[in-house]
């Protein structure tokens, strides 16, 4: 049997009755060309394929280089899971820490 535990507060998901909210995160570099230059035309499309599949796979690379795209996924109780919806970038709590100015 699978076992599902909140990603949040640890609470149990399987044993219980509650429903389970899967929240998926992606994050990727943003991109908005403002037009097409003949530079765009003349650049090797397979060759730039070829190097993100290597990699994706973890064959390139170094650990300087920046992911352009990360996936999260998460398994939240109904309660974790309002909580996400009314704040999901977490701005609230770090409205709350009150760091001293020294």
């Amino acid at each position: 049997m699978v076992h599902f535990t909140c990603d949040l507060c640890g609470k149990d998901l399987t044993a219980s009755n509650d429903p389970r909210f899967v929240v998926k995160i992606s994050a990727y570099a943003g991109f908005d060309p403002n037009q097409i230059t003949e530079e765009d035309l003349d650049d090797d499309h397979l060759e730039a394929i070829s190097e993100l599949l290597r990699h994706e796979h973890g064959d390139a690379g170094t650990d300087e280089d920046m992911p352009t795209f990360k996936g999260f996924r998460f398994d939240l109780c109904a309660t974790c899971h309002g909580k996400f919806l009314k704040d999901p970038l977490g701005r609230d709590l770090i409205r709350s820490l009150d760091f001293s100015s020294n």
